[in-house]
């Protein structure tokens, strides 16, 4: 038979109402959506193209450098935009899904990714034609590998970095490899455009990378919920 404890009874209330504030406490944490947008602000870009001298049947007579691509409002496409002085706890997920890079019309597309540590890029053809992926940094090893038309082949990356990725086949054609630290890096849209959510109250380092205009960073304060907008400009150092 069991006996009624009414202190008994007022310690497991107590704990139990403990443990239901923190949990919706947790859920009430403040956090912000940063929308942002990445604007050139040096001089009159001209475009650039390279002559093709190589399987024209496929990749055409030339192909645009497509180092430094803006939008008609002077948005910066393929800009890598990244918050710093994060949380410790903002890690990236584990077993993450594989970034993709495909070579289409002898390019790679998208010409620049972004892969957490311990992630995987898979790179594909989609040409009829031979191809291979060479990539070089300092904190990842290098890789140098053909790549027959339809084939993919996965590689890791175990440590943050920015790397180059070439095919020696096709000269012309470059992409770009961000092995992220954290949830917080994004790559600009065709406008420039870029979003954090979930971002937690404090002040961060606002980081902007690109290929030919290299980095450009500014102060931020999140407090609060909402939407907060950001603009960032880059030029020609």
């Amino acid at each position: 038979m069991k006996y009624y404890n009414p202190r008994r009874d007022k310690q497991i209330f107590f704990i139990v109402g403990v443990a239901t504030f923190c949990a919706v406490a947790a859920t009430n944490v403040s956090a912000t959506t940063i929308k942002g947008n990445v604007r050139y602000a040096g001089t009159r870009v001209e475009k650039k193209t390279f002559p093709v001298t190589i399987d024209q049947y496929l990749c055409g007579k030339e192909k645009e450098a497509g180092d430094l691509v803006l939008s008609s409002a002077n948005g910066i496409r393929n800009v890598v935009v990244s918050l710093h002085g994060v949380p410790a706890g903002s890690k990236a997920p584990v077993n993450p899904v594989p970034a993709k890079m495909d070579q289409k019309q002898c390019v790679f597309v998208p010409r620049v990714v972004v892969v957490p540590v311990g992630g995987t890029v898979e790179f594909l053809n989609s040409d009829r034609l031979l191809h291979n992926v060479r990539g070089g940094g300092k904190e990842n090893p290098p890789f140098n590998r053909a790549q027959p038309h339809a084939r993919t082949i996965a590689i890791g990356f175990k440590s943050p970095e920015v790397l180059r990725v070439d095919c020696d086949l096709h000269s012309w054609m470059r992409g770009w490899i961000v092995v992220a630290e954290h949830p917080f890096y994004s790559v600009t849209s065709e406008e420039g455009e870029f979003v954090f959510e979930n971002v937690p109250p404090g002040k961060y380092k606002l980081q902007a990378w690109q290929e030919i205009l290299g980095r450009a960073s500014q102060e931020v304060t999140v407090a609060g919920e909402g939407t907060q907008t950001v603009t960032v400009r880059m030029e020609k150092k």
